[in-house]
């Protein structure tokens, strides 16, 4: 497959900016796989497809207000900083992105907060992602977080939206969030409300929690025209011995595996026995998956509507069939879904 073949106009004004007013009252597209099928529903219809014994697969992962706005010693200029992950607890390192980076050399000082009391010192550029930054802070580690994470800002993306607001730390966030470590939102699971999780109980429709710490890979364009030669951020991953007994008892028993979110499918195909079962793990995984591919675990899949020339809609592609995704994707532009982590969903069956 090659890049070009996942390009589309996509008109500014589809890209949602706020969610639905409602978490499961947004649009949901129904994609019938073998047949190409499409059906126009609310994503609150969505267990309409599943019954007694199937499983949903859920990311469990939990954004941290990854933002940072500050200033530059000696010259005061404005400075961004992105807070990636966490390197070092005790000696407050952390992967981060610095814009604009030209300005920014080893040794420069950070200054963060109305009164500049968070400092940061640059300590290396030679990372793959940005700039290794040490917290000067002296405090007990849990006051660190909390000041820390007090200046931060919901890593909402900018082209949804230039400037969150307070209501985006929890429209930005899973209603089951628990595990701290992503820097953006699995957005499909942004759909499930309280009330659709009530049901599922009472519909006997079991649930499995994972964490996958999403991070900006998704977003990151995709800049070969030869997809092969694509490669991904690694992302960290937690699949539980519970979570894996469940997932290979409900595929022994025949009912279907629905993985919610382009995380969640990536994460359960990333290390598969030779019995298409899934094993436990705490690891890390890079996993580009397009078309064509041969899916091991998944029988249903929620997404939502992408940006052309994405990862995300590359996966979604290999898992519906390319022609069956695209033509999803022309159907939705047509009846006015919404595109983006806050836009409309898609269920892939």
């Amino acid at each position: 497959m090659k890049l070009s073949q996942f390009n589309f106009d996509l008109p500014q004004e589809r890209i949602a900016r706020e969610p639905s007013r409602w978490r499961d009252e947004c649009k949901m597209m129904v994609l019938h796989k073998d047949s190409g099928e499409i059906e126009h529903k609310l994503f609150k219809d969505i267990l309409d497809y599943f019954g007694k014994g199937d499983r949903f697969v859920f990311n469990d992962t939990k954004v941290f207000p990854a933002k940072l706005f500050g200033k530059k010693e000696k010259t005061g200029a404005d400075i961004m900083v992105f807070l990636l992950r966490e390197l070092n607890k005790e000696q407050r390192l952390w992967d981060v992105i610095v814009e604009p980076a030209r300005k920014i050399r080893i040794g420069n000082k950070l200054y963060f907060g109305e009164d500049e009391s968070m400092v940061a010192e640059v300590i290396d550029n030679t990372t793959s992602r940005g700039r290794t930054l040490r917290f000067l802070y002296d405090g007990p580690y849990e006051e660190f977080k909390e000041s820390l994470f007090a200046l931060g800002q919901t890593p909402v993306p900018e082209w949804v939206k230039e400037t969150p607001d307070a209501e985006d730390a929890e429209n930005f966030q899973t209603i089951f969030a628990a595990n701290e470590g992503a820097v953006s939102a699995p957005a499909a699971g942004l759909h499930f409300s309280r009330e659709l999780m009530n049901r599922m109980i009472l519909a006997d429709v079991e649930k499995t929690f994972i964490t996958v710490h999403m991070g900006i890979g998704h977003f990151r364009s995709v800049d070969v025209e030869d997809l092969s030669k694509h490669r991904v951020d690694s992302e960290h991953m937690i699949i539980s011995p519970q979570a894996s007994d469940e997932i290979n008892a409900t595929r022994r028993a025949g009912h279907k595996v629905c993985a919610v979110g382009v995380t969640v499918i990536r994460a359960l195909e990333t290390y598969v026995t030779t019995a298409r079962e899934i094993r436990p793990n705490d690891t890390w995984t890079n996993k580009f998956i397009f078309p064509p591919y041969d899916f091991s675990i998944s029988d249903a899949f929620v997404s939502n509507f992408h940006l052309p020339g994405s990862t995300m809609l590359m996966m979604e592609a290999a898992f519906g069939g390319f022609e069956n995704v695209m033509n999803a994707y022309a159907s939705a532009l047509e009846n006015d879904y919404r595109f983006g982590p806050y836009g409309d969903a898609l269920l892939i069956v």
